[in-house]
């Protein structure tokens, strides 16, 4: 009843325009759809055998097994706490965010809950220890999740609920400012373990401790590392953190293989679009190497406000049912390759 109640109000905005430095719902939905064609990757991968019954014999049915990704997340990072980019989450849930900070520091420690990140680029009065940079982070349920799909391609669920609040860095507060439990991890302890990147030479930073603070001389790379974050907390179960992960969703109509974690620099796991400052119309991986190029990744995509969005593209797997029991399926390829 909460879910339908969210969807119903966001929907109800759709129409809305929007200003410099955010995004409204219907742009997101929009901006996805102009990069199907580079990220979805629907392909045929094989076959899914069945057992249909009725009151006078059995029969063995087949249906075709698809691949494809689907975008899952809308991962925000920002820096401004309840000010995330995406307007109507932010009319939504901002004040929520803002009070629960405040409840938990409030009363506890003297932290400004209100604190900018440090920006890396832009006016002068942005410069000032501009390698240090914090971001809030949000993962909401993408929001074609509630669009009819109504297509001749078979189309697989995704795990995520639209506009559902998988990860708020505010109810997170304790673990994404401090990350005092993750950082005896070996992950946080062994350098280059986990790293967004090619480590020593060209790192964007270290995925542990899964923190807003990153050690970083371009924003936008830093944001990125804080999406990257998120997106590894919520695509597994049973972290330390505050956060709801994605699950596998039941569905009588279809039988569906989810994705597993994300994983950083694996295509196979998940990819990424920019939304905001920029629009991309394809879907890469966090940490490339940019070393020996004219221009950095991050030319070109530096926000002033500091206001990051992307999408969060992951793989499925899927056939339609055929019977009322699953017996076995085949793939003739590997997918995602």
């Amino acid at each position: 009843m909460i879910r339908l109640s969210l969807a119903a109000l966001l929907l109800a905005t759709w129409i809305s325009t929007s200003r410099a430095g955010e995004i409204t719902t219907d742009e997101i939905i929009s901006k996805t759809a102009d990069a199907t064609f580079a990220c979805f990757h629907w392909q045929p991968v094989g076959l899914c055998f069945w057992l249909r019954c009725t009151l006078f014999d059995c029969n063995v049915e087949t249906s075709l097994k698809v691949g494809h990704y689907n975008p899952d997340l809308v991962v925000s990072s920002y820096n401004e706490l309840g000010n995330n980019p995406w307007r109507d989450i932010r009319s939504l849930l901002g004040g929520a965010q803002k009070a629960a900070a405040r409840g938990i520091f409030g009363h506890f420690i003297d932290v400004p809950v209100d604190s900018s990140g440090n920006r890396s680029e832009g006016t002068q009065r942005h410069r000032d220890h501009k390698n240090l940079i914090y971001r809030e982070t949000d993962a909401i349920g993408h929001p074609s999740a509630l669009l009819p799909r109504s297509s001749p391609l078979t189309l697989c669920d995704s795990q995520a609920t639209a506009f559902m609040p998988y990860f708020l860095s505010a109810l997170d507060a304790w673990a994404w400012r401090f990350g005092l439990v993750e950082s005896v991890y070996p992950e946080s302890l062994v350098p280059g373990y986990r790293e967004v990147g090619q480590w020593p030479l060209n790192t964007w930073g270290a995925v542990y401790p899964r923190t807003g603070w990153s050690i970083q001389a371009e924003e936008p790379k830093a944001a990125a590392l804080t999406a990257q974050r998120a997106g590894d907390i919520v695509t597994r179960t049973g972290q330390a953190h505050v956060y709801w992960p994605l699950r596998e969703q039941q569905s009588n109509q279809q039988r569906i293989w989810p994705p597993g974690p994300l994983v950083e620099s694996d295509p196979r796991t998940g990819t990424w679009q920019m939304l905001v400052p920029t629009t991309d119309s394809d879907c890469q991986v966090f940490g490339l190497n940019d070393l020996n190029s004219v221009d950095s990744w991050a030319s070109g995509r530096v926000d002033e406000q500091g206001d990051y969005v992307w999408n969060l593209w992951r793989p499925y797997q899927c056939c339609d049912r055929e019977g009322q029991l699953f017996l076995f399926d085949i793939n003739w390829i590997e997918y995602p390759q």
